[in-house]
């Protein structure tokens, strides 16, 4: 995670669980019209378009107070969509059974990246079922990780009636530190 979203996650963090959410991820990427991204859902897993709508501007608001980035910025808010980021434990916990990409920071047996069926996140390993056997995984190691677009995932998703996994994002528009007239 970037200096920027560590600073963003500390500012926000209370603000989003006090609305009842829970945040999965924040990230801030650069270039030409920088993008500040938050994911969250409910402590249930759901996330709508009017909960991404009411984030936005309860943030929005206080991302101006704040100014915690210098310079414009787009705001956008979003559910963690069907296949998503696995950033927590519970993440693990909750989705064991299912195929997942998981990135390391150092290699084991010669690789970085694993593919496999969550089997377990047990003490401080991960352990995934792949096509060459199971993988055991230091979970301090892991860098980057989400679920993978299966058949099972989808009719899972299908099967949860009324939950919305995937309800896309709303944008809060440019921010930065102009006056309200711009």
């Amino acid at each position: 995670m970037s200096d920027v979203a560590t600073r963003i996650t500390d500012l926000i963090g209370p603000s989003v669980e006090g609305l009842g959410f829970e945040l999965v991820r924040v990230t801030y990427g650069g270039g030409r019209r920088p993008t500040l991204q938050v994911m969250a859902e409910r402590p249930d897993g759901t996330m709508n378009v009017d909960d991404c709508a009411r984030l936005s501007r309860e943030l929005s608001v206080l991302l101006d107070v704040e100014d915690p980035i210098d310079g414009e910025y787009m705001l956008e808010v979003s559910s963690p969509g069907i296949d998503r980021p696995l950033t927590r434990r519970k993440d693990f916990e909750r989705w064991a059974g299912f195929q997942a990409k998981v990135e390391l920071r150092e290699q084991i047996d010669g690789r970085r990246r694993f593919r496999g069926r969550i089997v377990s996140l047990a003490d401080d390993d991960l352990t995934l079922e792949t096509e060459e056997g199971e993988a055991v995984l230091p979970y301090a190691d892991v860098i980057k990780a989400k679920l993978v677009l299966t058949d099972d995932l989808v009719a899972v998703a299908q099967a949860q009636e009324g939950r919305p996994l995937n309800a896309g994002a709303v944008s809060g528009g440019q921010r930065s530190g102009e006056n309200s007239e711009a």
